[in-house]
Parts: C-alpha cells; sequence; structure tokens
C-alpha cells in the first residue's frame, strides 16, 4: 500500500523541467500513505512521485522503478498476489530480476505485453508507467477500484495524477472548486458514482481501465468487464458451494501474502467471520482480530464478533468510540477522504485501523459481499414490490388504488409503519425508478427540487442522479433484474465503500485486502444462478451453505446490520448545535447552494422524531467539507467556527 503521483506535460513543455519541489510536494501529502519510504523521478517535463509503506521485499523494491533498460519507470499502489507465479514465465523470456517484489513483475509485464500488461495480474493495483522511448504515460486501475487513482487534464495538455485529490491540490494542478454537475448524484447516491468528483476538473480513472496520455492527448480502454451470462452447462448445489468454497479460500490465502504482521476486522456479521473461520485454518498462529462499536447499546455487536474469535481462538482487539471521539475526528477525516464522508461508518473504520496499525500492517475486510452475493434488504424489497406493484396497477383501477392510499396508508397512525407503507407499491409507481433508485436515494428526485436553490439547479447541468447506475444496466450482459442491480452497484455504490475503506485505513497507515473481490472469484459468483445468491428471505445463500458446518448458528443466522452509528440520536441531542452550525448556520445559508426553509425543516423534523440521520449527515459532511478543502480552513475540532479566526485561501498541505 502506498501513495503514488505524478506530471506529464506535452512535447512543446519538454525543455521546461518540472520543478523538483513540485513533484515533492504531491508526494509529501501523501506520507500518511506511506510512511516507510520516499522517492522521486524526474526526465523535463515529466515527474513521478511514491511513498511506500513496506509489504513486500522490504528493502528492495524501492520506487520509482525502472524497467531492465532504463528506458520506463514505474510508481506503484497496491498488491499483486500471483506475481511469483508471473515471474518464471518473466525469466524465461530473458527478464532478469533485481529485487523480490511485485512492483518489478509490472515493469516487466509492460515490456513484454505493453498495455495488455493488467490482463496478467492478480490482485488490487493503481499504478503509472513513464515510456521514455514512445514518450507515453500509461495509468491503470484494478478491476473494481481497490485501489483510488484521480487525476487531471489541464487546458495546456499537462495530466496531473495521484492516489488521492489533495496531491493534486497541493500542486495547485486545479483551483478547488465545486462541481456542480456532481451535485444531484452526491444528494442521492452519498458519492458521484462515475468518474466524476465533487470537484470541478478532477476526476478518477474508473475501475478496470487504462488511461494512454501521449503529448497532450488522452485514451482510456476498457480491459476487463464482469460478466453475468450463465453458461449452458449447470452444476448440482452441492458443487456450486463446492466450487466457491475451493475460490473464496484460495482469495483468502492469496491476501495473507506479507513480509509483515497481518491480521482482520471483525465485525461478527457473515462476511468477516467466514473470513476468520478460512484465515484460521490457513496460518499457524493465532489471528489477529480487531473490532469497533459504540457505548450506545443499539450500536454495539461486539458480542457476535467475541463469539466469533472465541470460536477460532483469535488473539482479540476492541475499540469504544465515544460521540465526543467521533465528532472530534470527523474535520480531519473529511480531509483524508478528501469529499464528504458517505457513511458515519467511516469514522468507525478509522477508529478500529488506528487500532489495528498498533500490532499490524496488513488487514483483511469483507467488502463487495453484499454486492455480488445480494447482501442488501433492498433488493429483495424491490423485486417484492416490483412484482406486486405491477400486479395492483395492472388488475385495480385509479379510483380504488388512490382509495387505498388514503384509507390503508394515510390513516396509520404508527409514524414508522406510515412511513414504511409510504415506500410500496401502495403508495409509488411500478418503476426500478420510483421503487428502487428513488426510494432508496438520501434525497429523491422530488425531494432535490426543493433542496436545491434555483440558482444552483440553474447550474447544474446534470440533475439525473441515475444516470450512471442506468447506464451500468444497460451495459451488463445480465439478464435477469437482480442480476442487473448487482451489476450497476458493483459499479457504483460498491466503489464508495472501497474509497472509504483505503482512505480511512491509509489514514492509519495499513493495508487493506478485500479476499471476496478476488476477480476469480466475483467471475465465478456472477455467473452463479441468481436462486444461489437470493432465495426467498436468505440473502448470500452460498456463502451461508459453504460456512454452515464452520460458523456458529447465531452468525448464519443473524439478520444483516450494516454497521450501526447512532448519529441520527447524537444529532438530536448533545450534538444538536452541529446542524445549528453546519447546516442552518449563516455560512452555509451564504453558500446560497441549499434551499434554507427546506433544509430547516429537515432539522426540526429530525428533532421532533422522525429519521432523516442521513439527509443531516450529508448536509453536515457537505459544509465540513466545503470549509477544508474550498474556504481552506483548518478544522481540527467540531467546535463552533465562529469562535475562532478562520485560516483563509488555500489548501495547507
Amino acid at each position: 500500500m502506498c501513495g503514488i503521483c505524478g506530471i506529464a506535460a506535452p512535447g512543446s513543455f519538454i525543455r521546461r523541467n518540472v520543478d523538483e519541489s513540485l513533484i515533492v510536494r504531491m508526494r509529501e501529502a501523501l506520507r500518511h500513505r506511506g510512511p516507510d519510504d520516499a522517492g522521486h523521478f524526474i526526465e523535463g517535463a515529466v515527474a513521478l512521485g511514491h511513498r511506500r509503506l513496506s509489504i513486500v521485499d522490504l528493502t528492495g523494491g524501492r520506487q520509482p522503478m525502472s524497467s531492465q533498460d532504463g528506458q520506463s519507470w514505474i510508481v506503484y499502489n497496491g498488491e499483486i498476489y500471483n506475481h511469483r507465479s508471473l515471474r518464471p514465465a518473466l525469466e524465461a523470456r530473458g527478464y532478469r530480476y533485481r529485487t523480490s517484489s511485485d512492483t518489478e513483475t509490472i515493469i516487466h509485464l509492460y515490456d513484454a505485453y505493453g498495455r495488455d500488461a493488467v490482463r496478467y495480474l492478480r490482485g488490487m493495483f493503481a499504478f503509472a508507467i513513464w515510456d521514455g522511448r514512445r514518450r507515453r504515460l500509461l495509468l491503470a486501475r484494478d478491476r473494481f477500484g481497490v485501489k483510488p487513482l484521480y487525476y487531471t487534464l489541464r487546458d495546456d495538455g499537462a495530466i496531473f495524477f495521484a492516489s488521492e485529490i489533495k496531491a493534486l491540490l497541493a500542486a495547485r494542478a486545479v483551483k478547488p472548486e465545486l462541481n456542480y454537475d456532481g451535485l444531484s448524484d452526491y444528494a442521492a447516491n452519498h458519492a458521484t458514482s462515475g468518474d466524476e468528483t465533487l470537484f470541478r476538473g478532477i476526476r478518477r480513472l474508473p475501475p478496470g481501465h487504462t488511461l494512454i496520455w501521449e503529448d497532450g492527448q488522452v485514451q482510456l480502454e476498457r480491459y476487463w468487464e464482469l460478466s453475468f451470462s450463465k453458461p449452458a452447462h449447470t452444476l448440482s448445489e452441492i458443487e456450486y458451494v463446492a466450487q466457491f468454497s475451493e475460490l473464496f479460500r484460495e482469495a483468502v490465502e492469496l491476501r495473507l501474502m506479507a513480509d509483515v504482521p497481518l491480521g482482520m476486522f471483525l465485525s461478527g456479521g457473515i462476511d468477516s467471520s467466514a473470513i476468520a473461520a478460512v484465515m484460521s485454518e490457513l496460518v499457524s498462529e493465532p489471528v489477529k482480530t480487531f473490532s469497533v462499536a459504540f457505548a450506545e447499546r443499539e450500536a454495539n455487536e461486539l458480542e457476535y464478533a467475541r463469539l466469533v474469535a472465541k470460536e477460532f481462538g483469535t488473539e482479540h482487539h476492541e475499540v469504544v468510540v465515544t460521540p465526543e471521539e467521533f465528532f472530534a475526528a470527523l474535520p480531519e477525516l473529511i480531509y483524508h477522504e478528501d469529499e464528504p464522508l458517505a457513511h458515519p461508518s467511516s469514522v468507525a473504520l478509522y477508529f478500529v485501523s488506528r487500532l489495528a496499525a498498533q500490532h499490524v500492517k496488513v488487514v483483511l475486510t469483507g467488502e463487495g459481499s453484499d454486492e455480488l452475493l445480494a447482501g442488501y434488504s433492498r433488493y429483495r424489497t424491490t423485486l417484492w414490490n416490483l412484482a406486486c406493484g405491477r400486479f395492483y396497477h395492472r388488475h385495480f383501477p385509479e379510483s380504488l388504488r388512490q382509495l387505498v392510499e388514503a384509507r390503508l396508508v394515510g390513516r396509520v397512525k404508527n409514524a414508522r409503519l406510515r412511513q414504511r407503507l409510504s415506500r410500496t407499491f401502495l403508495s409509488l409507481p411500478p418503476g426500478l425508478t420510483s421503487l428502487y433508485f428513488d426510494n432508496f436515494a438520501v434525497f429523491s428526485r422530488a425531494m432535490q427540487q426543493r433542496l436545491f436553490t434555483p440558482e444552483t439547479l440553474e447550474r447544474m447541468e446534470e440533475r439525473n442522479p441515475y444516470r450512471t447506475a442506468f447506464d451500468r444496466l444497460s451495459e451488463s450482459d445480465a439478464e435477469t433484474l437482480l442480476d442487473q442491480l448487482l451489476a450497476a452497484d458493483l459499479k457504483t455504490y460498491l466503489h464508495e465503500l472501497l474509497m472509504k475503506q483505503d482512505q480511512m485505513s491509509m489514514a492509519a497507515s495499513i493495508e487493506s485486502r478485500v479476499p471476496f473481490l478476488d476477480h476469480k472469484l466475483a467471475e465465478f459468483v456472477a455467473q452463479l444462478p441468481t436462486r444461489m445468491k437470493l432465495r426467498g428471505l436468505t440473502t448470500k445463500y452460498i456463502l451461508r451453505a459453504a460456512m454452515r458446518d464452520r460458523l456458529p448458528p447465531a452468525i448464519l443466522k443473524r439478520r444483516k446490520m450494516g454497521f450501526p452509528v447512532p448519529v441520527g440520536a447524537w444529532l438530536r441531542g448533545q450534538f444538536s448545535h452541529l446542524a445549528d452550525e453546519y447546516i442552518t448556520g449563516a455560512r452555509a445559508r451564504a453558500r446560497g447552494i441549499f434551499n434554507p426553509e427546506f433544509v430547516s425543516e429537515l432539522v426540526q423534523r429530525h428533532r421532533a422524531g422522525e429519521d432523516h440521520t442521513e439527509r443531516l449527515w450529508a448536509l453536515v459532511n457537505f459544509e465540513m467539507w466545503q470549509r477544508r478543502f474550498m474556504d481552506g480552513e483548518e478544522m481540527n475540532e467540531t467546535q463552533i467556527p465562529e469562535r475562532r479566526q478562520a485560516a483563509r485561501g488555500g489548501i495547507r498541505v
């Protein structure tokens, strides 16, 4: 795990050398990603920078690293788990190894196969290769986007890239300005879904893509697509489970590759528990496990983590986060994320990462399982709603449907039940947009018309928050609706979860690995019959079947909880002043982005007992992000900002 950055300018700029202080400034903005070592390479108007967190080949493997002939240079972030198996074929072609690092395998593969080198790699990666012979820069990102890579292309043709946005801002490659075209997406979906960011002019390289920059021109190419097409030959359930078990075990085993101590995050859910079960069979010493919770009972699931830890005899560690610690950390974590924190669980992830960093340098985590194996309840809810809704609208006249809604839904006294009924086919038209996207959005399309001011709406050229998701749906070869939803989430919603995982763990300088997103395992799972993913009310069916005799029944049968964070209660109670400052306060209103009457109404309704936690969280985070990045304000704690002199004038790194 490392931080990479770089610059390349067109041929007309070739005589103007990159100032060394510029690439060093970019590189040092990423120090937390690689506290062990640093290096840079400059050749005319091209520069590469690297910060290293040493995991494999601790004494060798320094970067930037050159090719055998010294004509190509690489900076790389990630782990290639099959690098040792690739080495013999490369040596047979005449490539001589100077190190035992996976970095050297990538540069040899590039020399041998050019852009197609990525197709041989099994792992997580983001890398840049400067090809001095061709005067060409190659950027590449792993299949699911586990490792981040951002870039900006300036009007003069120069390209700047980095593992995190803050390095681009440190180089002043782009001025920190709000991207209004990302606002609708952010408001609905927790974060931007495609290659856009909330910074105007800054994009991210899409997962499974390479980018070639040559003399100011850019060419994007997709090198991998997850296929949901079902093979003609089907297997028995026993055979499916056996193949899944074998691939899952291999995925976990590959991710034990390290020359440093490693452990895993253990929530007590089925995903992390399954990793713990397999991992404990593959290592000779007790697995080091790490869990996080809050003192509030509804947000404390440590009993399940302890049950799994006891079952497999792990060396278990826990941290309980207070609300004071939670909010004190929030501004700095927004800085590490570069964009507003999509989920409150990001803060908890940072605290457990910090705990783990006291004992290990690498952790395994369960990200990706829900999107591959239909783990979210919204999938089955949507399938049920759509099926019932089509029947209901086909066989019942509109007048009767209106009567049912008025008498049944409108008169229910229990507010929670009334809210749940309002999100069913009884109240909503039977389409995917209304029953899925709007139904599970933070701010639906209708709410956004009230959320944004007329001036903001006028500046937003892109007002459809689901455009990217529908594009991903139409691109997929999935035939069933469930697989189509999974295909879309794997390319949109999952991306933000992976960025959370990467940036919160890297803020604590540890590496996180995701065995469920091994692409060989994912390719097998995608092509499974949907009944092996979602069967009735049972989610992740094949994983539960594979773990039936290996996990405690309490873990196999427990309902999915996500990661509960009592932020709604905190914003209703002792930290309600944060809503007053960051949502309805004078500075937030002065930006003219959100309708002050509507957001004030949301705050008051939340305080009166309605649940608007996700919406208030999005608004608080957005304003904190604006102050940190757009205003250049150093926010070290969540006190009311007017009580101190605000710093102005640009990002400080």
